[in-house]
């Protein structure tokens, strides 16, 4: 469907909030049988037990929101790479930003004692610091141009890897496990401290994006084009990445190292509502949370970390679309 009337894209906006919906609820029974789902209503109107009240506010409810949060901002990262440079397969994962996030945080951790490393604020900010440091890298050895950016990208995102494994290789056993863990997306931020930093960047930054959607419009027009019509595309173009950055980097920094939720999320709903910005990355935000939080759910059942469930899902996408380019 390409273009959807505006009654249908409603209907596909209500059906994939009843799946979000029914994602949550299934989210709250998994893991332990402590909690069964006939006491999580109870326990959320307070009359659940100790325990109960443990496992919901303290265990299961930040992990679910980190993850909500996360898969949303995730997508609309993916979103604005794409439209920014103008391909299909620009995600943060694959062009190096999620990788420069894991290099700032293996710094910072490795520099840091372990028990404040572990529980600590700056954690995000030292991921975003690096996502930061490697965007601006890619963009200056890109030297303004849209198409060298996925190359250059895929090149960092190596080398901030093997930063990353160097650093690993003399550290303490204890820190070297949380990094390992870090890099198979493993969500192990599960606090209402990162709850907050998550919410309050997807409250900052989503809004603004949505609002800006028909400079996202315009932004896919030729560079021509777009420099007649008296757009300032330079200025745009650092704002979008510079807003896709910060979203990834301290996504990232608390999720672990997950990609293809920034590839699958906007490919999906520019399939269901059509290219335009406005009706897309509202979809993209619904799925990409969506996506994370079912593969969240997958993996705690398995014992696995959820970024190689959505990497078994994206990795076969991207091959596709790689094939399709």
């Amino acid at each position: 469907m390409i273009n959807p009337t505006t009654a249908q894209r409603r209907i596909l906006f209500g059906c994939f909030g009843l799946i979000l919906l029914g994602s949550f609820l299934v989210a709250l029974t998994s893991e332990s049988s402590a909690l069964s789902f006939s006491r999580v209503l109870a326990t959320l109107i307070g009359k659940g037990s100790m325990m109960e009240n443990f496992i919901l506010w303290e265990l299961r409810l930040p992990r679910i929101l980190i993850t909500l949060f996360a898969g949303m901002a995730l997508a609309l990262s993916g979103a604005l790479l794409q439209t920014v440079i103008k391909n299909d397969l620009a995600d943060p994962g694959i062009i190096g930003i999620n990788a420069g996030a894991g290099a700032g945080i293996a710094v910072f951790f490795l520099s840091a004692p372990l028990a404040v490393a572990s529980h600590s604020f700056l954690l995000p900010l030292a991921g975003c610091v690096g996502a930061c440091v490697t965007a601006a890298l890619i963009l200056f050895f890109s030297k303004n141009k849209t198409s060298a950016m996925i190359l250059n990208g895929i090149g960092f995102s190596f080398a901030m890897s093997g930063i990353m494994v160097v650093l690993m290789s003399a550290t303490q056993r204890e820190k070297v496990d949380f990094l390992a863990s870090w890099l198979a997306g493993s969500i192990w931020g599960t606090s209402w401290l990162y709850t907050g930093i998550l919410f309050v960047l997807c409250l900052v930054i989503i809004p603004f994006v949505l609002s800006k959607s028909h400079q996202l419009d315009l932004l896919r027009l030729s560079r021509e084009t777009i420099i007649g019509l008296g757009i300032p595309l330079k200025k745009w173009r650092l704002v979008f990445i510079g807003c896709a950055v910060v979203l990834a980097g301290v996504s990232v920094s608390i999720t672990g190292g997950i990609s293809f939720i920034g590839l699958l999320g906007p490919h999906i709903a520019k399939a269901l509502v059509g290219v335009k910005h406005r009706h897309f990355l509202p979809m993209a935000l619904l799925l990409g949370g969506t996506l994370l939080l079912i593969a969240d759910s997958i993996a705690q059942r398995l014992g696995i970390p959820a970024g190689i469930i959505v990497a078994l899902i994206g990795a076969p996408y991207f091959i596709y679309l790689l094939i399709k380019k």
